[in-house]
Formats: C-alpha cells, structure tokens, sequence
C-alpha cells in the first residue's frame, strides 16, 4: 500500500496514539515509520542505494529521497550511494568532499510482505525507545527506595510493578520467611539498575543495610536535612541491626532523635523490617571507643587495637562473656560489620592467664641469657623490658631507675646481654654463609646476621634474589578470601620490618642492581608518602 493523502493524518494519529501507550517521545515512534519505509523503499529500489524518508511532522505527508555522498576518486565503493567530486559538477555549482546529492524519487507501493516488514521495524524500535526509557528512569533512582505492587512470584522470587515497569526481588533479598501475595503493596530498595539483552532490569532487596538507612532517613527529618549523618549499618536481616548515627549539632542527641518520642521513630522502621531489632549507636571517630559502644549492651573492661592487622582485642567480665558475644555470635559479628574489624574477645581471667604466661616467659628469657636470678630478671620484665636489645642498649639512667639496681649492675647486665646478642649474630652469620649467602647481600646494609639467616632458609642467597621479592614477602601483611581476613607471614616479619621498611630495602636494592634509576625509585617514594598523608588527614 502507498501511503496517500486520506492516510497521511491517520499516521501522525497512530504515532502519538503509541507513543501515549508506551510513554515515549511521538517523536521517536515517527523515527521508527521513517527507518521501517526507508527499509521498504531499499527492497523496491536496490540495497546498494541510501533511501532516507521523512515525514513530515504536520501534515503527516512521507517524502522519500535517494542519497549520494561525494567522496574522493579513489575512495569510491558504491557507485549508487557515492559519486566523484567530477560526477557532482553535474548537480552542484562547487561540490565538495562529503557534499551530498539528494534527489527525490516516487514513494513506493508497500505490497503484504513489505508491510509486515515495517511495521515489525516499527515495532522493534518502539520496544527499544521503551526500554531506553525504562533505564533511563530508574538508573537514576538507583539507592533510593521504591513502593510497588506484587505482581506475581516465579521460583521463589517476587515481581514488582513498580509504576512504568517491573522490578525483581530475589528470594535471597526476602527478610527471613516473607510471603506476599498478588496484589500486596510492598516497599523495597532499588539495589541495582542494569541493561540486559531482555531489557532493564531493575533488582530490588529488602534485606541491604541501606534499606534500613533509608528508612530512617524517610522517618527522621534530622537525618534528612544532614543535622545527623548514619555513618555505618550492619544487619541480621529480620533479626537484629546496628546503627551508628553522629550528630552535627550539639544540641541534639542523635540516639534520641532516631528513637523519637516514645520510640515512635524507631518502631516505624522496625514494622517495617518485620520486627527486627535495632540498636541505635553514637559513633565515635576513636575506634576503641566507638567499638565499647557497638558492644551494647556488653560491658567492656579494656581494649587493645592493632591497626597494622586490623583487628581489634576486647576484654570483658567474665559473667558479660556470652552477652558480648550473643546468640550465634550475632552481637560480636553485627559490632565487627559496624567498625569494619576483626575482633576477639577475651574474658578477664583469660587475659591474666595470657599476661602471667608471657611474664614468665620473658621472665625465663632474662634468666636464661644474662645469668641473673628470678627475682632481678622479674624486677626487669616489670619495668616494662620484653627483649635482649632494649637491656643492652636503652640509656643508663632507665636501668638505674629500678629499685635494688647501682651503676655496677647495669654495666654488667648491658654487657652481659651485649656480648650474649653479638655471639648470637656470630652464629647467624656463620649459619648464613653456610648456607651459601653471597657476600653481595651480606654487605648490603639493613640486613643483620639473624635477617641473613632467615633470608638463607628461604633460599635467597644473592642480592639479585632479594631484588625479586615483594615488600609483603619480607614484612608480611593480610589477604582477603572469602571474606575472612587471612594472614601472610613474611620472611622478616619476626625482626619487626615494617612493610614502608621492607619496600625502601627492597628498592634500595634494585636501584643498586641498577634495575630502577634513582630519580624514579625517589619520585615514587615521594608520591606514596604524599598519598599517605593525604589518608591520613581524610581519618
């Protein structure tokens, strides 16, 4: 059929009709008829030639035009879509490179099969422009969150309409056993917006800690004009939460303001959570601090960090054990989600039995390596001694301060401890060449005699060897797998390299194997420090 004027109207009319049922741009559905015809017009004129149409957006009347573009000699491919800068002198009075040529030609007569054609092109666009227009919209509600209705649940995971399409909850995204029916309204959190060969998909959860952040920001307007900020969430979904909320002004008490009057505010979030507990939290920028209060309600008599491996000790009474640590678990994990560390948890008596057996065993070590007697050796470890090299090279004056100790006693303990740690040394380096250590890295300065040893088990034995290393193999450090934070012992972790200190012995190395030019190895330097200060003043 051709398309005439007692029809032109009636195209325009289809378009914006579409265009209503889709909620798309009319524009968009009239783009899809101009592709499908010139489609069409391509089969009854040749698929070499470029057939555009265009309707026209009043009157509804469709022109159809052939295309030459004007390329150089030489570049010609198509002889029905392209013409020689020659050839277009016929029609332009100064034709350029890239100049097109467009002559009209009759509209073409679409029989049954050219018909189907069309409008399946029309219908293949309309459904992009609608998918477009779908991610489009939700792309940028991404985090926040969604009322809907369900629609229907297929294998355990739920449908939404939420408006102009659909979302899915994923049974894993469900809080504890939920159970909806067609037709129940329902609030979820937009997780995650993406494209997909079978349109957009919007994924929804209710069980993600910022479903929860969101929800107190929907019932505390504090919260929502930024006076309180929610700086950590961690979750058991339809069990137990945390929350770690900080307020800017001093005036307000920012556990208050998200409990509300009565715990009105509160209870409106754990409704809608299906009854989960919620402890509400002041953060604290100190991490002991804020740790002792994501403990609530146990009460916590000390606390130790190790901010090198990331994990956190924490001492509690006896009797508050079991509460520290809660059902399964659950508080001590919720508590280590919140702060983001591993956290161990002692009880008073274990702590005194740990502290008693590493008194007595620096106790021993003095006893066993300067000759001296229970009592002095005690006296020491009091004082605060844990090894060989503080007694034999700390200041005088620190030896002299202890109860019973005279200039006598000191010049004789740091000598004996001297000469007991240079015979040692010996022994290290004797084993170290014995090994077959190379002298290349025994004279490369950093490295003491028991390092070498320990270098040479490893089966590094020349300065080239040392070169290879990572600064981690030598210092140590922590991995991720599975979640769990594992442990990497490095080769000098027991020497107390740090890992800044193994990185500068480690390129220092390379620089003399002349691997790294030093003007390099010092601007990299330079740059990790820079990064490091700029961590540390964003904590």
């Amino acid at each position: 059929m051709a398309i005439t004027s007692a029809n032109q109207l009636e195209l325009l009319q289809t378009a914006e009709a579409v265009a209503r049922e889709k909620m798309i741009d009319p524009d968009l559905v009239i783009q899809a008829m101009e592709d499908s015809l010139a489609r069409a017009a391509k089969s009854r004129y040749g698929a070499e030639m470029d057939i555009r149409v265009k309707i026209d957006r009043k009157t509804g009347r469709a022109s159809f035009a052939r295309i030459r573009t004007v390329v150089e000699d030489e570049l010609i491919e198509n002889h029905h879509a392209q013409m020689t800068v020659k050839q277009a002198k016929s029609y332009l009075a100064n034709p350029q490179v890239g100049d097109e040529i467009v002559d009209e030609v009759p509209p073409v007569d679409l029989g049954r099969i050219a018909a189907q054609s069309a409008k399946q092109v029309i219908l293949q666009k309309v459904r992009e422009a609608e998918r477009d227009r779908q991610y489009d919209e939700f792309k940028d509600r991404k985090g926040s969150i969604i009322n809907g209705v369900v629609k229907r649940e297929e294998y355990g995971n739920v449908i939404v309409d939420v408006g102009r399409g659909e979302g899915i909850l994923r049974r894993n995204e469900k809080i504890g056993r939920e159970a909806y029916r067609i037709g129940d309204r329902i609030r979820c959190y937009i997780k995650d917006v993406r494209r997909e060969a079978r349109g957009p998909q919007v994924f929804l959860s209710r069980t993600d800690p910022q479903f929860m952040a969101e929800l107190f920001k929907m019932e505390v307007p504090e919260i929502y004009d930024g006076i309180i900020e929610i700086k950590a969430v961690a979750r058991d979904p339809g069990s137990r939460a945390k929350i770690a909320v900080i307020s800017y002004d001093n005036s307000i008490d920012p556990v208050g303001a998200c409990v509300g009057m009565r715990g009105s505010r509160v209870q409106a979030v754990v409704n809608e959570l299906q009854g989960e507990k919620i402890d509400i939290i002041p953060w604290n920028q100190d991490q002991a601090t804020f740790l002792v209060n994501a403990l609530q309600p146990a009460q916590v008599a000390k606390v130790v960090v190790d901010e090198d491996a990331g994990k956190i000790e924490v001492v509690v009474p006896d009797e508050q054990l079991s509460l520290a640590i809660g059902r399964r678990g659950q508080n001590v994990r919720l508590a280590s989600q919140l702060t983001a560390l591993d956290i161990d948890i002692l009880t008073e008596s274990e702590e005194s039995s740990r502290r008693q057996a590493e008194f007595a065993e620096r106790t021993k070590l003095f006893m066993d390596t300067l000759d001296i007697d229970e009592m002095m050796a005690q006296l020491l470890v009091s004082e605060g001694f844990t090894n060989l090299e503080e007694v034999a090279y700390v200041e005088v004056d620190e030896l002299l301060s202890i109860d019973g100790f005279d200039e006598g006693t000191a010049a004789e303990l740091q000598t004996r401890a001297r000469e007991f740690l240079e015979e040692q040394a010996r022994k290290a380096m004797e084993a170290a060449r014995a090994m077959g250590v190379e002298d290349s890295l025994i004279e490369f300065e950093g490295l003491t005699p028991q390092m070498l040893e320990a270098l040479g088990k490893d089966g590094i034995k020349t300065l080239e060897d040392f070169a290879t290393c990572a600064d981690w193999e030598l210092a140590g450090g922590w991995t991720s797998e599975g979640g769990q934070r594992k442990k990497d012992d490095g080769i000098l972790e027991k020497f107390d390299v740090s890992l800044e200190e193994a990185q500068t012995l480690v390129m220092t190395a390379r620089v003399m194997l002349g691997w790294v030019d030093p003007t390099e190895a010092a601007a990299e330097s330079d740059a990790d420090e820079a990064e490091g200060e700029d961590e540390e003043a964003e904590a």
